[in-house]
């Protein structure tokens, strides 16, 4: 681990972005330019006290899934990727099949959608990269490791991935989901993350295997679903799916039309603090901040390659 460098590589880095380039509004009392440490640090899911001693050359080294987290933070290409694994001390990750870097089409789009749930899904059903109203929604999607890091794995593999539908949606969203499946095996092959997913649930859910057979394809662009929020209820939704050009990537984007029952759902959710929702009243306490040092380290998932 190149101490010095890596701390000059994150600091001029930092400084090239601009508030604006990571969806932060650029307020009126910035004195230095470019990003502040403490902005790096909630990019990257990480206490500032981390990140600050490690542009000061005094933190630990970094675990991968905390350098693929930085990646993602500082907008690194795939080349400054590599090198910033190299100068931590680290081999650079193996490029996978199934485009996992996140897209950074994609991505811009998603820095500026913070009023709605969104979220960056590769053609396996993994989330890149979700927002914070995704995050209150859905949960957090970063700790999956492997195969679970797939909703398509864990819908077939863990009961408690079920109860986000209504009971009566859970056939259509088996289906869909093998569907898609289907897709990215046919366009990833079997010798692909797509065919070990294929051969794990085949032996591991018949349910997936009886539907594997239908050899049924199909990409959703859009849909209407309704989902089970563990404090709000059901939340009615439309759902709107953006695709990279090689159709690898998609940014999945939620909405609830105006004065609806939904969209006021959608607003409680956007609501800073903790909220504790009984029927249709809402009880805002203290937020209180996690620690997000040692731990974040070693449980955040990598969000790029």
């Amino acid at each position: 681990m190149d101490r010095a460098t890596l701390a000059d590589f994150l600091r001029r880095h930092r400084e090239a972005l601009r508030p604006e380039d990571v969806g932060l509004p650029a307020g009126a009392r910035r004195r230095a330019p470019g990003l502040r440490r403490e902005e790096v640090a909630a990019l990257a899911v990480m206490s500032a006290d981390y990140y600050t001693r490690l542009e000061q050359q005094r933190g630990p080294q970094p675990s991968v899934q905390m350098l693929a987290s930085l990646a993602r933070a500082l907008r690194l290409t795939n080349d400054e990727c590599d090198y910033l694994f190299r100068i931590a001390g680290h081999n650079p990750p193996a490029p996978m099949s199934g485009a996992t870097d996140v897209a950074p089409a994609l991505l811009r789009v998603l820095d500026r959608l913070d009023d709605t749930p969104a979220l960056i899904l590769s053609g396996l059903a993994e989330t890149l990269v979700q927002n914070r109203l995704a995050e209150a929604l859905f949960g957090d999607k970063s700790g999956y490791s492997g195969l679970a890091r797939s909703e398509i794995f864990r819908w077939f593999t863990d009961p408690s991935e079920r109860l986000r539908y209504p009971e009566d949606d859970r056939d259509r969203q088996s289906r869909a989901l093998v569907a898609n499946l289907r897709a990215a095996h046919g366009a990833m092959g079997a010798q692909s993350r797509a065919g070990d997913l294929v051969r794990a649930l085949q032996e591991m859910s018949a349910e997936f295997a009886g539907l594997w057979e239908r050899h049924e394809v199909a990409k959703r662009f859009e849909d209407h679903k309704t989902l089970i929020h563990p404090e709000l209820g059901p939340i009615e939704l439309d759902c709107q799916v953006l695709f990279t050009e090689d159709q690898s990537q998609a940014l999945l984007v939620l909405t609830a039309p105006p004065r609806t029952e939904a969209y006021e759902k959608l607003r409680l959710l956007a609501t800073p603090g903790r909220q504790r929702f009984t029927g249709n009243e809402a009880e805002t306490g203290t937020e209180i901040e996690p620690d997000r040092g040692s731990a974040a380290e070693t449980t955040r998932q990598p969000a790029g390659r």
